[in-house]
């Protein structure tokens, strides 16, 4: 079986430090004409009805890092529907395939999530203040809020991504904590 016949998944948020599924391989990818923005409000994995979180979307424009896994062709189907599960419930997210470059220069089509600007959940570009303050007291069933941007970070920063809408709104979160004021870090 060749690598053209099996899945690459594209991941840019908690799918690339918590994948979920099996895969043969990982690679740096890239993404045009998206990228990556706490555009969703989240009601369930990491806030409530009540005091929803934000997570992460592709949104139109720019381009976005992040890392492609490539799925044997014998698990696609298995991987695709833990995929629709686990990102489509309430969300505000349309599957895609999109095309990806890898870091090896081929281009491949990859299974990825995009926002849907339609969708209620949408909450499009907030101000960085108002995506920190939502971020730092929302808790869902996957845990604090807080704790996704943390990781997706993390992530990027391993990866050698950067992001730097990421990085400054963690610390806005960090001032809004007064972590930064006291010298440590999150």
């Amino acid at each position: 079986m060749t690598t053209t016949d099996d899945l690459w998944v594209f991941g840019y948020g908690s799918l690339m430090w918590r994948p979920g599924f099996e895969f043969a391989e990982v690679r740096p990818a890239l993404l045009a004409g998206w990228y990556r923005a706490f555009c969703l409000y989240s009601m369930h994995y990491r806030g409530t009805p009540a005091r929803p979180g934000l997570v992460l979307g592709l949104d139109d424009g720019e381009s976005c890092r992040g890392l492609a896994f490539r799925v044997p062709s014998a698990e696609a189907e298995m991987a695709v529907e833990y995929l629709n599960e686990r990102e489509l419930i309430g969300y505000a997210y349309e599957p895609r395939t999109l095309p990806i470059t890898l870091d090896d220069g081929r281009v491949v089509p990859a299974y990825t999530f995009v926002a849907d600007r339609g969708h209620r959940h949408y909450a499009g570009n907030l101000p960085l203040e108002e995506a920190a303050a939502i971020i730092m007291d929302a808790q869902g069933c996957a845990g604090l809020n807080r704790d996704y941007l943390i990781n997706t970070v993390r992530k990027l920063e391993a990866e050698g991504f950067a992001d730097q809408s990421l990085h400054a709104l963690l610390v806005e979160v960090e001032r809004q904590t007064g972590l930064i004021d006291r010298g440590a870090g999150i």
